[in-house]
């Protein structure tokens, strides 16, 4: 029996529509190449608003840095993903607590999680929902995000 569903790539998985205006920020040649994007109309600076943002940081320092330029140019709607090293790989000081914590403190929620390759994980944040409680237990919205 022949198996005629479509192979889900991790791009589909992660809700990469093409044409969607996007930056990437860090990403391995090989990781790019793994997602298996779809046609994107991608830009090398951050101008403007953007439908998909996706950082690669091994270190926290570098999330808290480049997290909030990444979040004031997505659009309303938009997603911003950010990808560390699984299981400490490549000295990261990174875990799934630790980004859902620092993208909560710098006002963005998280959503969905899934592994990128072999090395690298991802996790989606958005934009809070207005009026919207968010309980997680490893973050909070700071007050005038919320």
């Amino acid at each position: 029996m022949t198996d005629t569903r479509t192979a889900r790539t991790v791009a589909r998985k992660m809700g990469i529509k093409g044409g969607s205006r996007a930056h990437l920020a860090g990403a391995p040649d090989s990781v790019v190449a793994a997602m298996c994007l779809p046609a994107l109309d991608l830009c090398d600076e951050l101008t403007s608003e953007f439908d998909y943002l996706h950082l690669f940081v091994t270190r926290q320092h570098q999330m808290r840095a480049q997290f909030p330029v990444m979040r004031d140019r997505l659009r309303a709607g938009g997603m911003l993903w950010v990808s560390w090293p699984k299981r400490g790989r490549l000295g990261t000081d990174l875990t799934m607590k630790s980004v859902i914590a620092i993208g909560y403190d710098l006002g963005m929620v998280e959503s969905t999680c899934l592994r990128i390759d072999e090395v690298w994980a991802g996790l989606k944040f958005t934009h809070p929902k207005p009026g919207k409680v968010y309980a997680n237990s490893y973050g909070t919205l700071p007050a005038h995000y919320a």
